[in-house]
């Protein structure tokens, strides 16, 4: 999905930017986080192949892993599907 893919791309660079700003090195940022300069360089870069906790390490690293609890944390359709008091079960 080219959005998706958009999304993970920005998101890399603004992990990057972060580092950058923090002044932290590349090779501090992998030892910190426990990934190889490979992944690092994946992570930045918004590759989906790499795992949630890889982007985890860096976000924790960057003091920043509390943002990832914004994530779908205002759901308006999921409540809005609620109030509508639809079945509990969804069959896909």
């Amino acid at each position: 999905m080219p959005k998706a893919l958009k999304s993970l791309e920005v998101f890399g660079q603004n992990l990057k930017f972060a580092r950058i700003r923090r002044r932290i090195s590349a090779s501090m940022m992998c030892e910190r986080a426990g990934i190889s300069h490979a992944t690092l360089t994946a992570i930045e870069h918004g590759r989906p192949s790499v795992s949630m906790a890889g982007y985890m390490s860096v976000l924790f690293c960057l003091n920043m892993h509390g943002d990832i609890e914004k994530v779908a944390l205002d759901d308006a359709l999921g409540r809005e599907l609620q109030d509508l008091q639809l079945p509990k079960r969804v069959h896909a």
